[in-house]
C-alpha cells in the first residue's frame, strides 16, 4: 500500500538556470531597445533622450539584474562560502552604485529638460528603493563582513536580512514595471512599445525565479 503522504524536495537549481536565461534576455531586450530604438546612451549628447536612456539601463540592468545575482550568489554559484559571500557583496556594491547613479542620472536629465522632479509614484518609490538598499548593504556589510557581529546575532538576523532584501528587492521590480508601463504609452512605434512590454513581462518572471531560489534548497 502506498504511503498516504510523500515529500516532494524541489531544488533552486532548475530556477537558477532558468533567471540565467531571463538574465540573457533581459539584457539583449534592453540593449536592442535603447541602441536600436531610442539610439544610445551618453553623459553629455545634443540629444538629451540620450541621456534619459541611461536611466533605464542603469536601473534595470544594474539595480534588478545585478541586484537578484547578487541574491542568488548563493544558490547558484558552486565555490566555497566565503567566495560565494564576496560576490554576493561585489555584486550588491554594484548594483546599490547603478541605483545612485540611475537617480542622478534622471535628475540630472530633468533639469536640463526644465522638468520637475519627484512628481510620480515612480520616482518616489525609486528613491525609496534606492534608499533602502544603502542602508540594507551598510547594516549587511557590519553585521557580516567587516568588523562581523558575534555568530549568534548573525544566525539572528539572518531571516530578517534575506526577508527585508526580498522586500527591497521587490520594490525595485515595482518602481520598474510603473516606470517601463508609463514608457510605453509615450511610444509611437508599436514594435518598440512591445519591446518595452516584454522587457516588463520577463523583468517579473526574473523576480518570480530569484525568490524561488532563494526559497528552495540548493546544491552547495
Amino acid at each position: 500500500m502506498a504511503p498516504r503522504s510523500l515529500s516532494y524536495k524541489v531544488s533552486a537549481t532548475p530556477f537558477v538556470i532558468f533567471a540565467q536565461l531571463i538574465t540573457i534576455a533581459v539584457i539583449t531586450l534592453v540593449l536592442v531597445w535603447l541602441l536600436h530604438f531610442r539610439k544610445g546612451f551618453s553623459f553629455k549628447s545634443d540629444e538629451i533622450s540620450k541621456l534619459f536612456n541611461l536611466h533605464p539601463f542603469l536601473m534595470v540592468i544594474g539595480l534588478i539584474v545585478i541586484g537578484g545575482q547578487a541574491i542568488m550568489a548563493y544558490k547558484s554559484i558552486p565555490a566555497k562560502r566565503k567566495t560565494r559571500k564576496g560576490v554576493h557583496l561585489v555584486l550588491h556594491l554594484m548594483a546599490f552604485l547603478s541605483g545612485i547613479l540611475g537617480i542622478y542620472v534622471i535628475f540630472k536629465y530633468k533639469n536640463e529638460a526644465g522638468a520637475q522632479n519627484l512628481q510620480t509614484l515612480h520616482s518616489w518609490l525609486g528613491i525609496t528603493t534606492v534608499l533602502l538598499y544603502g542602508l540594507q548593504f551598510v547594516l549587511g556589510f557590519f553585521a557580516y563582513c567587516f568588523p562581523g557581529a558575534e555568530w549568534t546575532a548573525r544566525a539572528t538576523l539572518l531571516p530578517w536580512h534575506i526577508f527585508v532584501g526580498m522586500v527591497i528587492f521587490f520594490f525595485a521590480i515595482v518602481t520598474a514595471e510603473i516606470g517601463l508601463s508609463g514608457l510605453s504609452q509615450t511610444v509611437i512605434s508599436f514594435s518598440e512599445r512591445y519591446m518595452v512590454n516584454f522587457t516588463g513581462l520577463l523583468i517579473l518572471l526574473y523576480s518570480i525565479s530569484v525568490a524561488l531560489v532563494v526559497i528552495l534548497p540548493g546544491r552547495y
